[in-house]
């Protein structure tokens, strides 16, 4: 357990190193002086999402069996715009148990295109006949 002038000055040192602005820099010291530097991480993936929705952006998460090539993020880029009407910004991930195709995230919608899924709503549906 750090005290929070501990912890306000090592941050500020890592603000300041990673050549951060003052205000940034003010910011991550009142997060820190209010103990609440584990959040951190949430707040600028909070701020992150409200700037692409003040620019008209919309962020989506897709998760693939085997990483993306250039010319298939661009396409998916350009069929999610198709989708959702804006701008997209497309974070990946790699996760090989899905065997094939992709899980994609945007705002409260999910499109599973997944192998893994589809093989296990197969079983589940053979259970039925069965």
């Amino acid at each position: 357990m750090f005290s929070r002038e501990q912890q306000g000055k090592a941050m500020a040192a890592v603000a300041e190193k990673a050549g951060l602005g003052k205000l940034v820099q003010n910011f991550v010291a009142v997060v820190a002086n209010n103990r609440r530097l584990d959040q951190l991480k949430n707040i600028i993936k909070e701020f992150s999402r409200q700037l692409a929705h003040h620019k008209g952006e919309v962020n989506a998460s897709v998760v693939t069996a085997h990483k993306l090539s250039d010319e298939q993020l661009d396409a998916l880029k350009a069929k999610l715009k198709s989708m959702v009407g804006s701008d997209v910004n497309v974070e990946t991930e790699v996760d090989e148990s899905l065997l094939g195709g992709m899980v994609v995230n945007i705002g409260s919608r999910m499109i599973d295109s997944s192998l893994k899924t589809k093989l296990a709503n197969l079983e589940e549906s053979m259970k039925e006949v069965g």
